[in-house]
Protein backbone atom coordinates (compact mmCIF):
# COMPACT_ATOMS: atom_id res chain seq x y z
CA UNK A 1 0.00 0.00 0.00
CA UNK A 2 2.70 2.96 0.61
CA UNK A 3 4.52 1.94 -2.45
CA UNK A 4 1.30 2.30 -4.53
CA UNK A 5 0.84 5.76 -2.54
CA UNK A 6 4.63 6.74 -3.31
CA UNK A 7 3.91 5.68 -7.00
CA UNK A 8 0.95 7.83 -7.07
CA UNK A 9 2.74 11.06 -5.97
CA UNK A 10 5.61 10.73 -7.85
CA UNK A 11 5.66 14.12 -10.52
CA UNK A 12 6.45 13.42 -13.90
CA UNK A 13 6.72 15.65 -17.44
CA UNK A 14 4.78 14.78 -20.80
CA UNK A 15 6.16 16.09 -24.15
CA UNK A 16 3.85 15.20 -26.75
CA UNK A 17 2.94 16.54 -30.16
CA UNK A 18 0.65 15.55 -33.43
CA UNK A 19 0.62 17.63 -36.82
CA UNK A 20 -3.51 17.10 -37.97
CA UNK A 21 -6.01 19.46 -38.98
CA UNK A 22 -8.03 20.69 -36.47
CA UNK A 23 -11.30 21.27 -37.17
CA UNK A 24 -12.54 23.60 -34.54
CA UNK A 25 -9.89 25.24 -32.29
CA UNK A 26 -11.86 26.30 -29.78
CA UNK A 27 -13.67 23.12 -29.12
CA UNK A 28 -9.94 21.81 -28.60
CA UNK A 29 -9.08 24.48 -26.53
CA UNK A 30 -12.36 24.46 -24.00
CA UNK A 31 -11.13 20.14 -23.64
CA UNK A 32 -7.34 21.22 -22.94
CA UNK A 33 -8.64 24.16 -20.48
CA UNK A 34 -10.94 21.63 -18.38
CA UNK A 35 -8.79 18.73 -18.87
CA UNK A 36 -5.27 19.79 -18.14
CA UNK A 37 -7.13 21.72 -14.85
CA UNK A 38 -9.11 19.24 -13.20
CA UNK A 39 -5.85 17.39 -13.55
CA UNK A 40 -3.98 19.86 -11.90
CA UNK A 41 -1.53 19.95 -14.61
CA UNK A 42 0.98 22.76 -15.45
CA UNK A 43 2.83 23.74 -18.68
CA UNK A 44 2.08 24.82 -21.88
CA UNK A 45 -0.26 23.65 -24.66
CA UNK A 46 -0.10 25.28 -28.27
CA UNK A 47 -2.99 24.59 -30.80
CA UNK A 48 -2.56 25.58 -34.05
CA UNK A 49 -4.91 24.96 -37.37
CA UNK A 50 -2.16 21.89 -38.03
CA UNK A 51 -1.54 20.32 -35.02
CA UNK A 52 -1.26 20.56 -31.23
CA UNK A 53 2.61 20.93 -29.13
CA UNK A 54 2.42 19.90 -25.01
CA UNK A 55 4.88 19.78 -22.41
CA UNK A 56 2.96 19.48 -18.82
CA UNK A 57 4.01 18.36 -16.16
CA UNK A 58 2.16 17.52 -12.82
CA UNK A 59 1.65 13.73 -10.76
CA UNK A 60 2.24 10.88 -12.87
CA UNK A 61 -1.21 9.36 -12.30
CA UNK A 62 -2.58 12.43 -13.55
CA UNK A 63 -0.68 12.44 -16.83
CA UNK A 64 -1.57 9.11 -17.18
CA UNK A 65 -5.52 9.70 -17.16
CA UNK A 66 -4.37 12.83 -19.47
CA UNK A 67 -2.71 10.19 -22.27
CA UNK A 68 -5.80 8.19 -21.79
CA UNK A 69 -8.33 10.77 -22.14
CA UNK A 70 -6.60 12.34 -25.58
CA UNK A 71 -6.24 8.35 -26.76
CA UNK A 72 -10.14 8.46 -26.55
CA UNK A 73 -9.92 11.13 -29.72
CA UNK A 74 -9.29 9.63 -32.63
CA UNK A 75 -7.65 13.49 -33.99
CA UNK A 76 -4.55 12.01 -31.67
CA UNK A 77 -4.12 8.30 -32.56
CA UNK A 78 -0.71 7.61 -33.58
CA UNK A 79 0.69 10.02 -31.27
CA UNK A 80 4.33 9.43 -29.68
CA UNK A 81 3.59 10.83 -25.70
CA UNK A 82 6.92 10.77 -23.92
CA UNK A 83 5.98 10.44 -20.19
CA UNK A 84 9.61 10.83 -18.02
CA UNK A 85 9.01 10.71 -14.04
CA UNK A 86 10.92 13.62 -11.96
CA UNK A 87 11.32 14.81 -8.60
CA UNK A 88 8.82 18.27 -7.72
CA UNK A 89 10.06 21.29 -8.57
CA UNK A 90 11.48 22.96 -5.70
CA UNK A 91 13.25 25.93 -7.51
CA UNK A 92 10.10 28.52 -8.01
CA UNK A 93 12.84 30.64 -9.94
CA UNK A 94 13.52 27.85 -12.34
CA UNK A 95 9.92 26.77 -12.76
CA UNK A 96 9.00 30.03 -13.14
CA UNK A 97 11.05 30.70 -16.03
CA UNK A 98 9.99 27.49 -18.05
CA UNK A 99 6.50 28.11 -17.59
CA UNK A 100 5.94 25.27 -14.76
CA UNK A 101 4.40 27.53 -11.93
CA UNK A 102 1.08 27.40 -14.18
CA UNK A 103 -0.94 26.51 -17.34
CA UNK A 104 -0.90 28.42 -20.49
CA UNK A 105 -2.89 27.36 -23.03
CA UNK A 106 -2.96 29.03 -26.27
CA UNK A 107 -4.15 29.03 -29.62
CA UNK A 108 -1.45 29.87 -32.46
CA UNK A 109 -1.01 30.35 -36.20
CA UNK A 110 1.66 27.59 -36.69
CA UNK A 111 2.91 24.84 -34.32
CA UNK A 112 6.46 25.95 -34.61
CA UNK A 113 7.83 29.34 -35.42
CA UNK A 114 9.86 28.30 -38.27
CA UNK A 115 10.71 31.45 -39.90
CA UNK A 116 11.44 35.23 -38.78
CA UNK A 117 9.31 36.87 -41.43
CA UNK A 118 5.31 36.29 -40.58
CA UNK A 119 4.31 36.26 -44.46
CA UNK A 120 7.50 33.41 -45.60
CA UNK A 121 5.75 30.10 -46.42
CA UNK A 122 6.39 27.29 -44.35
CA UNK A 123 7.20 24.09 -45.82
CA UNK A 124 4.30 21.31 -45.93
CA UNK A 125 4.76 19.02 -42.78
CA UNK A 126 3.41 15.77 -45.63
CA UNK A 127 6.97 16.82 -47.30
CA UNK A 128 8.94 15.93 -43.87
CA UNK A 129 11.85 13.70 -43.60
CA UNK A 130 11.74 9.90 -42.70
CA UNK A 131 10.91 8.55 -39.36
CA UNK A 132 14.25 6.57 -37.27
CA UNK A 133 12.84 4.63 -34.15
CA UNK A 134 16.14 5.48 -32.06
CA UNK A 135 16.76 1.75 -33.07
CA UNK A 136 17.26 2.39 -36.85
CA UNK A 137 19.17 5.45 -36.29
CA UNK A 138 21.63 4.08 -33.86
CA UNK A 139 22.62 1.73 -36.93
CA UNK A 140 22.75 4.25 -39.32
CA UNK A 141 24.99 6.10 -37.31
CA UNK A 142 27.25 2.96 -36.25
CA UNK A 143 27.56 1.14 -39.88
CA UNK A 144 28.40 5.55 -41.24
CA UNK A 145 30.78 5.72 -38.79
CA UNK A 146 32.32 2.34 -39.03
CA UNK A 147 32.47 2.72 -42.95
CA UNK A 148 33.49 6.39 -42.68
CA UNK A 149 30.83 7.09 -45.24
CA UNK A 150 31.32 10.65 -46.20
CA UNK A 151 28.03 10.61 -47.89
CA UNK A 152 26.16 10.66 -44.85
CA UNK A 153 25.95 14.11 -42.58
CA UNK A 154 24.53 14.62 -38.88
CA UNK A 155 22.24 17.56 -38.87
CA UNK A 156 21.70 18.83 -34.74
CA UNK A 157 18.25 21.06 -35.48
CA UNK A 158 18.87 22.42 -31.45
CA UNK A 159 19.79 25.94 -30.23
CA UNK A 160 23.51 26.31 -29.91
CA UNK A 161 23.18 26.77 -25.92
CA UNK A 162 21.43 22.89 -26.02
CA UNK A 163 24.24 21.41 -27.98
CA UNK A 164 26.44 22.81 -25.52
CA UNK A 165 25.54 20.38 -22.85
CA UNK A 166 25.06 17.40 -25.15
CA UNK A 167 25.23 16.15 -28.95
CA UNK A 168 25.58 12.93 -31.04
CA UNK A 169 29.88 12.53 -31.60
CA UNK A 170 30.44 9.17 -33.81
CA UNK A 171 33.68 8.96 -34.92
CA UNK A 172 34.53 9.54 -38.92
CA UNK A 173 31.22 10.91 -39.25
CA UNK A 174 30.72 14.45 -40.23
CA UNK A 175 28.41 16.34 -37.49
CA UNK A 176 26.76 19.62 -38.44
CA UNK A 177 26.02 22.45 -35.43
CA UNK A 178 24.55 25.64 -37.03
CA UNK A 179 24.69 27.33 -34.19
CA UNK A 180 21.80 29.30 -34.26
CA UNK A 181 20.46 31.14 -31.07
CA UNK A 182 16.93 30.84 -31.87
CA UNK A 183 14.63 27.53 -34.37
CA UNK A 184 13.88 30.66 -36.62
CA UNK A 185 17.33 31.08 -37.73
CA UNK A 186 17.46 27.65 -38.95
CA UNK A 187 16.21 28.63 -42.27
CA UNK A 188 19.08 31.02 -42.98
CA UNK A 189 21.65 28.41 -42.31
CA UNK A 190 20.26 26.22 -44.61
CA UNK A 191 20.19 28.32 -47.43
CA UNK A 192 23.59 29.41 -46.74
CA UNK A 193 25.19 25.89 -46.37
CA UNK A 194 23.05 23.66 -49.05
CA UNK A 195 26.55 22.79 -50.29
CA UNK A 196 26.93 20.80 -47.11
CA UNK A 197 23.78 18.69 -47.76
CA UNK A 198 23.00 18.23 -51.13
CA UNK A 199 23.81 14.37 -52.46
CA UNK A 200 24.45 13.64 -48.76
CA UNK A 201 22.20 11.58 -46.35
CA UNK A 202 20.91 13.75 -43.70
CA UNK A 203 20.05 12.63 -39.97
CA UNK A 204 19.00 14.78 -38.07
CA UNK A 205 17.61 15.34 -34.90
CA UNK A 206 16.32 17.35 -32.16
CA UNK A 207 15.22 17.33 -28.18
CA UNK A 208 11.69 15.72 -29.06
CA UNK A 209 10.90 15.25 -32.86
CA UNK A 210 9.04 18.45 -33.91
CA UNK A 211 11.48 20.82 -34.73
CA UNK A 212 13.23 18.10 -37.27
CA UNK A 213 9.75 17.80 -38.63
CA UNK A 214 9.64 21.00 -39.79
CA UNK A 215 12.95 21.55 -41.05
CA UNK A 216 13.11 18.06 -43.00
CA UNK A 217 10.25 18.96 -44.86
CA UNK A 218 12.05 22.10 -45.89
CA UNK A 219 15.50 20.65 -46.82
CA UNK A 220 13.62 18.21 -49.11
CA UNK A 221 11.76 21.54 -50.84
CA UNK A 222 15.19 22.37 -52.47
CA UNK A 223 14.17 19.08 -54.67
CA UNK A 224 17.07 17.46 -56.77
CA UNK A 225 19.91 16.26 -54.24
CA UNK A 226 17.79 17.04 -51.20
CA UNK A 227 15.59 14.32 -51.22
CA UNK A 228 17.27 11.69 -48.41
CA UNK A 229 16.87 13.27 -45.02
CA UNK A 230 15.91 11.54 -42.16
CA UNK A 231 14.76 12.33 -38.62
CA UNK A 232 15.07 10.85 -35.62
CA UNK A 233 11.48 9.57 -33.99
CA UNK A 234 10.59 10.67 -30.77
CA UNK A 235 14.19 12.49 -30.86
CA UNK A 236 16.87 12.71 -28.35
CA UNK A 237 14.50 11.49 -25.10
CA UNK A 238 13.38 8.74 -26.88
CA UNK A 239 17.21 7.62 -28.28
CA UNK A 240 18.31 7.87 -24.41
CA UNK A 241 15.50 5.62 -23.45
CA UNK A 242 16.94 3.15 -25.68
CA UNK A 243 20.02 3.60 -24.85
CA UNK A 244 20.56 4.30 -20.96
CA UNK A 245 24.38 4.87 -21.35
CA UNK A 246 24.29 7.10 -23.68
CA UNK A 247 25.04 5.67 -26.98
CA UNK A 248 26.39 7.85 -29.49
CA UNK A 249 24.63 10.77 -27.50
CA UNK A 250 27.32 12.28 -25.13
CA UNK A 251 26.33 14.61 -22.20
CA UNK A 252 23.18 16.31 -21.50
CA UNK A 253 19.84 16.56 -23.38
CA UNK A 254 18.34 19.95 -22.85
CA UNK A 255 14.64 19.97 -21.99
CA UNK A 256 12.28 23.36 -21.96
CA UNK A 257 10.56 22.14 -17.84
CA UNK A 258 12.11 22.71 -14.71
CA UNK A 259 14.57 19.26 -14.75
CA UNK A 260 16.85 21.58 -17.07
CA UNK A 261 18.85 18.55 -18.36
CA UNK A 262 18.00 15.06 -18.51
CA UNK A 263 21.41 12.55 -18.99
CA UNK A 264 22.48 9.03 -19.31
CA UNK A 265 24.20 6.86 -16.93
CA UNK A 266 27.49 8.36 -18.24
CA UNK A 267 28.42 10.98 -16.38
CA UNK A 268 31.18 12.77 -18.96
CA UNK A 269 30.48 16.50 -19.08
CA UNK A 270 30.24 18.17 -22.50
CA UNK A 271 29.69 21.54 -21.22
CA UNK A 272 32.00 24.02 -20.80
CA UNK A 273 32.72 27.50 -18.74
CA UNK A 274 32.25 30.62 -20.64
CA UNK A 275 34.85 32.44 -18.88
CA UNK A 276 37.56 29.65 -17.62
CA UNK A 277 36.95 27.01 -19.87
CA UNK A 278 36.53 24.56 -17.44
CA UNK A 279 34.21 21.31 -17.49
CA UNK A 280 30.90 22.53 -16.54
CA UNK A 281 27.07 22.27 -17.76
CA UNK A 282 24.55 23.06 -15.14
CA UNK A 283 22.15 26.03 -16.47
CA UNK A 284 20.41 26.25 -13.22
CA UNK A 285 21.80 29.60 -12.15
CA UNK A 286 20.27 30.81 -14.94
CA UNK A 287 23.14 32.87 -16.46
CA UNK A 288 22.05 34.96 -18.96
CA UNK A 289 23.69 36.72 -22.35
CA UNK A 290 23.60 40.28 -21.40
CA UNK A 291 22.72 41.88 -24.62
CA UNK A 292 20.69 39.22 -26.19
CA UNK A 293 19.65 36.86 -22.39
CA UNK A 294 20.28 33.44 -24.16
CA UNK A 295 21.37 30.91 -21.48
CA UNK A 296 25.24 30.64 -20.71
CA UNK A 297 27.25 28.60 -18.88
CA UNK A 298 29.01 30.27 -15.83
CA UNK A 299 30.78 27.58 -13.43
CA UNK A 300 30.26 28.64 -10.13
CA UNK A 301 33.23 30.17 -9.12
CA UNK A 302 33.29 32.36 -12.26
CA UNK A 303 29.39 33.92 -11.03
CA UNK A 304 31.26 35.01 -8.18
CA UNK A 305 33.52 37.20 -10.34
CA UNK A 306 31.24 39.14 -12.39
CA UNK A 307 27.69 39.75 -13.04
CA UNK A 308 27.29 40.11 -16.77
CA UNK A 309 28.55 37.90 -19.45
CA UNK A 310 28.95 37.95 -23.23
CA UNK A 311 27.25 34.80 -25.40
CA UNK A 312 29.63 33.62 -27.98
CA UNK A 313 27.23 34.42 -30.63
CA UNK A 314 27.03 38.40 -29.64
CA UNK A 315 30.97 38.38 -29.36
CA UNK A 316 31.06 37.21 -32.94
CA UNK A 317 28.32 39.74 -33.94
CA UNK A 318 30.35 42.41 -32.05
CA UNK A 319 33.34 41.70 -34.16
CA UNK A 320 31.12 41.46 -37.50
CA UNK A 321 29.87 44.92 -36.58
CA UNK A 322 33.01 46.54 -36.42
CA UNK A 323 34.18 44.95 -39.54
CA UNK A 324 31.30 47.04 -41.22
CA UNK A 325 31.61 49.76 -38.78
CA UNK A 326 29.04 49.57 -36.95
CA UNK A 327 28.35 50.03 -33.39
CA UNK A 328 27.36 46.93 -30.76
CA UNK A 329 23.96 47.86 -30.24
CA UNK A 330 23.53 48.18 -34.41
CA UNK A 331 24.37 44.53 -34.07
CA UNK A 332 22.94 42.88 -30.37
CA UNK A 333 21.72 39.18 -30.71
CA UNK A 334 18.53 37.59 -31.26
CA UNK A 335 16.56 36.74 -28.35
CA UNK A 336 15.94 33.04 -27.65
CA UNK A 337 12.85 32.07 -26.20
CA UNK A 338 13.61 28.85 -24.05
CA UNK A 339 9.51 28.56 -22.78
CA UNK A 340 9.33 25.35 -24.73
CA UNK A 341 11.09 23.23 -27.68
CA UNK A 342 9.98 25.42 -30.42
CA UNK A 343 6.72 26.50 -29.28
CA UNK A 344 5.77 29.51 -31.69
CA UNK A 345 4.97 32.90 -30.12
CA UNK A 346 2.50 33.81 -32.79
CA UNK A 347 -0.53 34.00 -30.42
CA UNK A 348 -3.62 34.49 -32.78
CA UNK A 349 -7.04 33.89 -29.97
CA UNK A 350 -5.91 34.03 -26.37
CA UNK A 351 -7.59 32.04 -24.07
CA UNK A 352 -10.22 32.74 -21.69
CA UNK A 353 -7.80 33.85 -18.54
CA UNK A 354 -6.54 36.75 -20.78
CA UNK A 355 -9.19 39.47 -19.64
CA UNK A 356 -7.96 42.19 -22.55
CA UNK A 357 -6.01 42.47 -25.90
CA UNK A 358 -3.14 43.40 -25.76
CA UNK A 359 -1.94 46.33 -28.52
CA UNK A 360 -0.14 44.80 -31.43
CA UNK A 361 2.75 46.58 -32.34
CA UNK A 362 4.45 45.63 -35.89
CA UNK A 363 8.29 46.51 -35.26
CA UNK A 364 10.70 47.71 -38.19
CA UNK A 365 14.04 46.99 -37.50
CA UNK A 366 17.34 49.28 -38.33
CA UNK A 367 19.60 49.48 -41.59
CA UNK A 368 21.49 46.10 -41.82
CA UNK A 369 19.82 43.96 -39.22
CA UNK A 370 17.19 41.54 -39.60
CA UNK A 371 13.70 40.49 -37.78
CA UNK A 372 15.63 38.27 -35.62
CA UNK A 373 18.34 40.59 -34.20
CA UNK A 374 15.70 43.00 -33.44
CA UNK A 375 13.87 40.88 -31.64
CA UNK A 376 16.74 39.93 -29.30
CA UNK A 377 17.62 44.26 -28.95
CA UNK A 378 14.18 44.81 -27.74
CA UNK A 379 13.86 41.46 -25.34
CA UNK A 380 13.87 44.04 -22.46
CA UNK A 381 11.54 46.45 -23.78
CA UNK A 382 8.92 43.72 -24.31
CA UNK A 383 9.82 42.54 -21.17
CA UNK A 384 8.54 45.59 -19.45
CA UNK A 385 5.84 45.91 -22.22
CA UNK A 386 4.42 42.55 -21.71
CA UNK A 387 1.19 43.44 -19.61
CA UNK A 388 0.37 46.30 -22.25
CA UNK A 389 1.61 44.81 -26.10
CA UNK A 390 2.60 42.08 -28.02
CA UNK A 391 5.48 43.14 -30.64
CA UNK A 392 6.01 41.34 -34.14
CA UNK A 393 9.10 41.66 -35.98
CA UNK A 394 9.39 41.79 -39.88
CA UNK A 395 12.43 41.48 -42.46
CA UNK A 396 12.85 44.55 -44.84
CA UNK A 397 12.62 43.10 -48.28
CA UNK A 398 16.14 44.15 -49.41
CA UNK A 399 18.82 41.90 -48.49
CA UNK A 400 22.38 43.46 -47.95
CA UNK A 401 25.71 41.47 -49.04
CA UNK A 402 27.81 40.42 -46.25
CA UNK A 403 30.72 43.67 -46.13
CA UNK A 404 34.11 43.09 -44.93
CA UNK A 405 36.13 45.96 -44.18
CA UNK A 406 40.12 45.29 -43.45
CA UNK A 407 41.55 46.22 -40.58
CA UNK A 408 44.64 45.81 -38.43
CA UNK A 409 42.92 42.64 -36.42
CA UNK A 410 40.99 40.95 -39.94
CA UNK A 411 42.45 41.19 -42.99
CA UNK A 412 40.75 38.72 -44.70
CA UNK A 413 36.60 38.13 -44.28
CA UNK A 414 35.44 35.61 -42.01
CA UNK A 415 35.08 31.94 -43.04
CA UNK A 416 32.01 31.40 -40.80
CA UNK A 417 27.99 31.67 -41.47
CA UNK A 418 26.58 34.76 -41.22
CA UNK A 419 22.47 35.66 -40.60
CA UNK A 420 21.51 37.38 -43.51
CA UNK A 421 20.73 40.98 -43.22
CA UNK A 422 18.10 43.58 -44.49
CA UNK A 423 17.48 47.23 -45.41
CA UNK A 424 14.26 48.99 -45.82
CA UNK A 425 16.18 51.80 -48.00
CA UNK A 426 19.26 51.09 -49.99
CA UNK A 427 21.88 53.51 -51.73
CA UNK A 428 21.27 54.24 -55.88
CA UNK A 429 24.00 51.63 -56.73
CA UNK A 430 22.86 49.12 -54.66
CA UNK A 431 22.25 45.35 -56.50
CA UNK A 432 19.25 43.96 -56.97
CA UNK A 433 18.64 40.60 -54.54
CA UNK A 434 19.39 38.42 -57.76
CA UNK A 435 22.50 39.36 -57.35
CA UNK A 436 23.39 39.22 -53.97
CA UNK A 437 26.23 37.12 -52.99
CA UNK A 438 26.50 34.64 -50.12
CA UNK A 439 30.18 35.33 -50.25
CA UNK A 440 31.78 38.36 -48.18
CA UNK A 441 32.89 41.31 -50.63
CA UNK A 442 35.60 43.31 -49.17
CA UNK A 443 35.51 46.83 -49.06
CA UNK A 444 38.50 49.21 -48.68
CA UNK A 445 36.36 52.13 -48.43
CA UNK A 446 35.96 53.22 -44.50
CA UNK A 447 32.18 53.23 -42.94
CA UNK A 448 30.98 56.40 -43.44
CA UNK A 449 28.79 57.14 -40.34
CA UNK A 450 26.45 59.17 -42.63
CA UNK A 451 25.57 56.77 -45.22
CA UNK A 452 22.14 56.95 -44.34
CA UNK A 453 21.81 60.24 -46.32
CA UNK A 454 22.81 58.06 -49.62
CA UNK A 455 19.50 55.70 -48.89
CA UNK A 456 17.48 57.07 -51.05
CA UNK A 457 16.10 53.84 -53.28
CA UNK A 458 13.79 51.14 -52.64
CA UNK A 459 11.48 52.79 -50.88
CA UNK A 460 8.23 51.53 -53.36
CA UNK A 461 9.33 47.63 -52.97
CA UNK A 462 9.68 48.51 -49.03
CA UNK A 463 6.09 49.66 -49.02
CA UNK A 464 4.02 46.93 -50.95
CA UNK A 465 6.29 44.75 -48.59
CA UNK A 466 4.52 46.08 -45.49
CA UNK A 467 1.13 46.23 -47.59
CA UNK A 468 1.17 42.77 -47.97
CA UNK A 469 2.41 42.15 -43.86
CA UNK A 470 -0.46 43.94 -42.54
CA UNK A 471 -2.77 42.58 -45.31
CA UNK A 472 -1.97 39.18 -44.02
CA UNK A 473 -1.06 39.78 -40.58
CA UNK A 474 -2.82 42.76 -39.32
CA UNK A 475 -4.53 44.85 -38.24
CA UNK A 476 -1.69 46.40 -36.27
CA UNK A 477 -2.72 48.94 -33.25
CA UNK A 478 0.52 50.84 -34.10
CA UNK A 479 3.95 50.83 -35.48
CA UNK A 480 7.42 50.87 -34.19
CA UNK A 481 10.61 51.86 -36.25
CA UNK A 482 14.09 51.82 -35.21
CA UNK A 483 17.23 53.97 -36.88
CA UNK A 484 16.30 53.42 -40.42
CA UNK A 485 13.04 51.06 -39.28
CA UNK A 486 11.85 54.91 -37.68
CA UNK A 487 12.57 56.63 -41.27
CA UNK A 488 10.25 53.98 -43.21
CA UNK A 489 7.86 53.70 -40.90
CA UNK A 490 7.11 57.62 -41.00
CA UNK A 491 7.82 57.47 -45.36
CA UNK A 492 4.97 54.85 -44.98
CA UNK A 493 2.74 56.79 -42.84
CA UNK A 494 3.54 59.71 -45.11
CA UNK A 495 2.92 58.03 -48.18
CA UNK A 496 -0.72 56.52 -47.51
CA UNK A 497 -2.02 60.04 -46.42
CA UNK A 498 -0.86 61.75 -49.71
CA UNK A 499 -3.16 59.12 -51.19
CA UNK A 500 -5.97 59.40 -48.50
CA UNK A 501 -5.72 56.41 -46.75
CA UNK A 502 -6.65 55.95 -43.16
CA UNK A 503 -3.05 55.14 -41.83
CA UNK A 504 -4.74 51.20 -42.46
CA UNK A 505 -5.68 51.17 -39.04
CA UNK A 506 -2.73 52.58 -36.73
CA UNK A 507 -3.47 53.83 -34.21
CA UNK A 508 -0.11 54.87 -32.97
CA UNK A 509 3.54 56.02 -34.27
CA UNK A 510 6.97 54.98 -32.21
CA UNK A 511 10.42 55.95 -33.62
CA UNK A 512 13.04 55.58 -32.04
CA UNK A 513 16.92 56.91 -33.31
CA UNK A 514 15.23 57.63 -36.13
CA UNK A 515 15.86 60.64 -39.14
CA UNK A 516 13.95 62.16 -41.68
CA UNK A 517 14.28 60.39 -44.94
CA UNK A 518 15.69 62.16 -47.76
CA UNK A 519 13.09 61.32 -50.57
CA UNK A 520 11.30 63.78 -52.77
CA UNK A 521 7.86 63.73 -53.28
CA UNK A 522 6.75 64.04 -49.42
CA UNK A 523 3.20 65.61 -47.74
CA UNK A 524 4.58 68.59 -46.71
CA UNK A 525 1.02 68.78 -44.19
CA UNK A 526 2.27 67.05 -40.81
CA UNK A 527 0.99 63.10 -40.04
CA UNK A 528 -1.94 63.12 -38.28
CA UNK A 529 -1.04 60.61 -35.82
CA UNK A 530 -0.65 60.08 -32.39
CA UNK A 531 3.35 59.82 -32.24
CA UNK A 532 6.20 59.40 -29.45
CA UNK A 533 9.85 60.22 -30.06
CA UNK A 534 12.50 58.39 -28.70
CA UNK A 535 15.97 59.32 -29.47
CA UNK A 536 19.37 61.04 -27.69
CA UNK A 537 19.72 63.96 -26.67
CA UNK A 538 23.57 64.83 -27.36
CA UNK A 539 24.98 64.49 -24.02
CA UNK A 540 25.96 61.61 -22.17
CA UNK A 541 26.84 58.47 -24.53
CA UNK A 542 26.01 60.58 -27.58
CA UNK A 543 24.10 58.70 -30.72
CA UNK A 544 27.28 58.27 -32.78
CA UNK A 545 25.28 56.90 -35.81
CA UNK A 546 22.23 59.50 -36.06
CA UNK A 547 22.69 63.00 -34.88
CA UNK A 548 19.71 64.55 -32.69
CA UNK A 549 19.36 67.33 -35.39
CA UNK A 550 17.95 64.44 -38.01
CA UNK A 551 16.03 62.72 -35.09
CA UNK A 552 14.20 66.59 -34.69
CA UNK A 553 13.76 66.48 -38.16
CA UNK A 554 11.54 63.09 -38.32
CA UNK A 555 10.03 64.33 -35.26
CA UNK A 556 8.81 67.52 -36.96
CA UNK A 557 6.98 65.40 -39.83
CA UNK A 558 4.31 64.73 -37.07
CA UNK A 559 1.53 66.79 -35.95
CA UNK A 560 2.83 69.09 -33.00
CA UNK A 561 -0.55 68.40 -30.80
CA UNK A 562 -0.10 64.85 -31.50
CA UNK A 563 3.27 63.57 -30.67
CA UNK A 564 5.49 62.71 -27.45
CA UNK A 565 9.27 63.29 -26.98
CA UNK A 566 11.49 61.47 -24.66
CA UNK A 567 14.99 62.29 -25.09
CA UNK A 568 17.51 60.48 -23.71
CA UNK A 569 21.71 60.28 -23.10
CA UNK A 570 21.99 56.76 -23.93
CA UNK A 571 23.28 56.19 -27.17
CA UNK A 572 21.84 54.62 -30.02
CA UNK A 573 19.32 52.28 -28.26
CA UNK A 574 15.60 52.33 -27.11
CA UNK A 575 16.29 53.22 -23.40
CA UNK A 576 14.35 50.65 -20.73
CA UNK A 577 15.15 52.40 -17.72
CA UNK A 578 13.28 55.21 -15.69
CA UNK A 579 12.27 57.53 -16.18
CA UNK A 580 12.18 56.60 -20.05
CA UNK A 581 10.15 53.26 -20.10
CA UNK A 582 7.71 55.14 -17.68
CA UNK A 583 6.91 57.37 -20.69
CA UNK A 584 6.58 54.72 -22.88
CA UNK A 585 4.09 53.00 -20.92
CA UNK A 586 2.05 56.02 -20.06
CA UNK A 587 1.62 57.11 -24.00
CA UNK A 588 0.75 53.64 -24.74
CA UNK A 589 -1.53 53.18 -22.11
CA UNK A 590 -3.53 55.94 -23.82
CA UNK A 591 -4.71 53.55 -26.73
CA UNK A 592 -5.27 50.12 -23.94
Amino acid sequence: MEETRKEQTTDGVLLYYKYVKIPDLQSVLDFYDSGCRSLRLVGRVRIAPDGVNVTVGGKMESLEKHIEEMKLNPLFDGTDFKLASCESPTNERISRECGFDSLSIRVVKELVTFRSNPVAESPEISNAGQHLSALEFHELLHNAGVEGDKEVVVLDARNVYETRIGKFEIPNLETLDPEIRQYSDLPSWIDQNSDKLKDKSILMYCTGGIRCEMASAYIRTKGSGFENVFQLYGGIQRYLEQFPDGGYFKGKNFVFDHRISVGSSDSKVVGTCLKCKSSFDDYSSRKRCCQCRMLVLICHNCQVKSDEEICELCRKNEKDASEVGQSKTENEAELISDQSEAFSTNQIVPNDINQHRKLRILCLHGFRQNASSFKGRTFSLAKKLKNLAELFFIDAPHELPFIHVPNSNSISPPNQFSINKFAWLVSPHYNSSNNITKDWVVSNVPFDPLQFMDQTEGFEKSCEHLDEIILQKGPFDGILGFSQGAAMAALYLNNKQIFNKDILGFKFGIFCSGYRAPLLGLDSDPIRLPSLHCFGNGEGEKDRQIDRSNSVGLCEMFDESLRVLIEHDLGHIIPTRSPYIDGIKDFLARFT
